[in-house]
């Protein structure tokens, strides 16, 4: 394999498997409770909700399965290309994540502010990996950790448009996420990955929690 292709420490047998399996359950558990939720804004959500809904779907179960594909594949020119996928759909995770949140509040001038420029930052972010791939990668950490962050700037306007339940599961499911980082860094550490996954798909299961709730209460 080219030296170009690096792709940090190689996995074992074991830690492959137990990442593939934290994978797996998160793609199955996404297809089902996206399929729910679109279903639910189809019958009871306004247009505005129907889009935010196919927004987030796509972003989650995209993410969830381009992971899975990625970190799967041994070293290759493919993985390589997979790579600037992967590292790029976390950018739209973020921001697909964001737009049912944000959704009920857009007449707000602050709150749809807020959407359009978290979305320019993951077509930012995006623009980076796929530029310089293998590249800069410390960087699109802080970034990741801005943009999931970056609803404090209108935290107020945004409550006010959310149950309490969801609002409590936003900040969960972002201390999940930032505290999953550090197992993301942590290379050296045996199962790192799939510990660093078993965060990424719990904190994603508390965010879908959070949205089913804002959904139900806006269909009141």
């Amino acid at each position: 394999m080219s030296s170009q292709f690096r792709f940090g420490r190689n996995y074992d047998f074991r830690e492959l498997l137990a990442d593939g399996i934290v994978h797996g359950l998160g793609v199955v558990l996404a297809l089902i409770g996206v399929t729910a939720l679109i279903f639910h804004a189809s019958v009871w959500g306004n247009p505005g909700m129907r889009i935010a809904a196919w927004v987030y779907g796509l972003g989650l179960i995209g993410a969830l399965t381009v992971s899975f594909i990625y970190n799967m594949l041994p070293p290759s020119r493919l993985k390589w290309i997979l790579r600037r996928m992967d590292h790029s759909a976390i950018f739209v995770l973020i921001a697909a994540t964001y737009t049912p949140f944000l959704q009920p509040g857009t007449s707000d001038g602050r709150i749809l502010t807020l959407l359009i420029a978290i979305w320019i930052m993951a077509a930012m972010g995006v623009a980076l990996k796929c530029a310089l791939p293998g590249r800069h990668d410390r960087l699109a950490i802080l970034l990741y950790l801005l943009m999931g962050w970056s609803g404090i700037l209108a935290w107020g306007p945004i409550s006010e448009h959310l149950p309490p339940l969801s609002v409590t599961l936003i900040v969960v499911g972002g201390i999940i996420y930032s505290a999953g980082v550090i197992f993301h860094v942590w290379e050296k550490l045996r199962y790192q990955n799939a510990i660093w996954h078993s965060f990424v798909v719990t904190a994603a299961a508390t965010h879908y929690v959070a949205v089913l709730a804002a959904f139900r209460q806006a269909a009141l």
